[in-house]
């Protein structure tokens, strides 16, 4: 059975998850790309190196957060949400990244998982950013 998420489980699913991808278009390029993120209730708030989903994403600041729960083919759960990219800076990103760490340590399982840290919880060219989030819907499938 195919069905709508209603806002309370679209909320629980953001929430729960860790990884997301990321939709960004610029320059007449679509690029989409995984993140490990936190949910603050308003914001997904992600970290990267610089690179093109950086730059793309502050040429083009609309991007498209999806999120996915899966069991199987036959038993799943997809939240996709429009959003809007902001570079983290100063209090803000540290905050932000101190997040990140709390949310996403316990799940490590590799070193590029969470921002590498130092007293103030930022590697030197980590960009700590957030999406924030406005439409939302979702998806999902059961048996």
């Amino acid at each position: 059975m195919l069905g709508n998420l209603n806002q309370e489980q679209i909320e629980a699913i953001l929430h729960s998850e860790a990884l997301g991808r990321i939709g960004c278009h610029a320059n007449g390029r679509t690029y989409v790309v995984p993140v490990t993120y936190v949910y603050d209730g308003e914001r997904v708030i992600c970290h990267s190196g610089r690179g093109d989903k950086i730059r793309m994403m502050k040429n083009n600041p609309h991007i498209c957060f999806e999120v996915e729960q899966v069991e199987n083919l036959a038993n799943w759960k997809c939240v996709v949400a429009d959003g809007f990219f902001e570079e983290l800076e100063g209090t803000d990103a540290i905050c932000a990244a101190e997040m990140l760490v709390d949310r996403l340590t316990p799940l490590m399982a590799s070193a590029t998982a969470i921002p590498a840290s130092n007293p103030h919880g930022l590697a030197p060219d980590s960009v700590i950013y957030s999406i924030r989030l406005g439409e939302k819907s979702g998806r999902y499938e059961s048996p």
